[in-house]
């Protein structure tokens, strides 16, 4: 099996938060660590905009497993399981551009011997 070959930009594209479509499913990246080396991956579903009172300037995300059980925001049903999240900042991504992060990841681990399986904390 081949991958497809492309061009990495050196810099992450997050979908610019005027963009985001309610309901869609984005990803979150983030990393554990300062070197970028240890990467994690979360689905997240867009829910709207300023869905605090009082706040305006924030945009939310919620769990994608609760919110295909049907738990909604602001709903009167049980929320105790749901993940909400609000924002200022996206590090959120369109799925393509998510893959992108976690291939320059790829190559920022092979440049410094950051190998599979390797337990340290990618100083070398």
């Amino acid at each position: 099996m081949r991958f497809e070959s492309r061009e990495l930009k050196p810099y992450a594209e997050p979908v610019p938060t005027d963009q985001l479509r309610k309901g869609a499913v984005y990803f979150a990246v983030s990393f554990a660590d300062p070197e970028l080396l240890i990467p994690s991956m979360e689905p997240k579903v867009f829910i709207g905009y300023n869905l605090d009172s009082g706040r305006s300037g924030h945009f939310h995300f919620q769990d994608l497993d609760s919110y295909q059980k049907g738990v909604r925001f602001g709903s009167q049903g049980d929320t105790s399981e749901a993940l909400f999240e609000t924002g200022t900042e996206s590090h959120i991504f369109e799925y393509e551009k998510a893959l992108d992060v976690l291939m320059l990841c790829a190559v920022r681990r092979r440049e410094t011997a950051f190998g599979p399986g390797d337990p340290s904390q990618g100083t070398k």
